[in-house]
């Protein structure tokens, strides 16, 4: 597990070795070979492979994408950058903008 503490301290090439050690996890939970998710995500069998033994450091952003699609889960890329909240100048502006009141019959 990354914690937010060191998680500076690790260089890319260490941050893409996590995630391809944490994609075999998921993969392995879905009860799929690398041949099977290879083929779903259209990525060759040796991209899995590198991928998951952290021999491929610039692994493409398409190609990461395809491979959570092909384990169905392709929802956790929303972890990697969330939407995020609201400023307070921007609720202040919404607050504006709201009526005081409606009146009826008009």
């Amino acid at each position: 597990m990354i914690y937010a503490e060191d998680i500076y301290a690790k260089t890319n090439a260490e941050l893409i070795i996590e995630l391809g050690r944490r994609f075999k996890e998921y993969r392995l939970t879905c009860r799929m070979t690398q041949k099977e998710v290879a083929e779903l995500a259209g990525v060759s069998l040796f991209t899995i492979k590198a991928f998951e033994n952290g021999r491929t450091y610039n692994i493409t952003m398409g190609s990461f994408l395809a491979m959570l699609r092909a384990i169905n889960f392709l929802e956790e890329i929303e972890k990697l950058l969330p939407d995020l909240p609201p400023t307070p100048d921007m609720i202040e502006k919404i607050n504006k903008s709201k009526p005081k009141r409606i009146r009826n019959g008009r």
